[in-house]
């Protein structure tokens, strides 16, 4: 039970008493910044994958555990999307500096508000897929939209 809550909760950041998603998106930020000094981005990619993938049966087992579907502390989604953002982003060791704060502000947004089919995710998937899917589709939507602002940063600003 303690590792599977310290996985889930990645790394107990999920506990925070304020905003427990965004402290465990800033966490998981600094993570794949460490993680893409020593592997590829597509690399980080499968991981976020891998991670979704094993998440969602751990969420389910945990939310048997405490009778609460996709309690606050749960914060291994915006692990897997924020890794995913950062994967597809086009970060760079020149753009770091914009793009990750950009990643950053673009994925909250997205798990946030939920919008479209984000949002559809969030409401009508149950147990461990529900809560990892919205995160999945969020970072991909924040990863391809920050690596277009900073496409139209580069060109017609820099």
């Amino acid at each position: 039970m303690k590792l599977r809550k310290f996985f889930l909760t990645v790394g107990f950041s999920g506990l925070s008493p304020k905003a427990p998603g965004t402290v465990g998106s800033f966490v998981s930020v600094i993570l794949g910044l460490f993680l893409l000094e020593i592997m590829h981005p597509s690399t980080l990619f499968l991981l976020s994958l891998l991670i979704t993938v094993i998440a969602a049966k751990q969420i389910d087992i945990y939310e048997k555990e405490i009778g609460i579907h996709d309690s606050s502390e749960i914060v291994i989604d915006e692990l897997a999307g924020m890794w995913l953002t950062l994967s597809i982003c086009g970060l760079t060791s020149e753009n770091i500096l914009f793009t990750a704060p950009l990643a950053f502000i673009f994925f909250r947004l997205f798990d946030i508000y939920k919008p479209s089919i984000i949002g559809r995710i969030d409401r009508n998937v149950k147990g461990g897929l529900g809560v990892m899917g919205d995160d999945v589709i969020a970072g991909i939507f924040a990863g391809i939209c920050t690596a277009l602002s900073w496409q139209l940063i580069d060109k017609f600003i820099i």
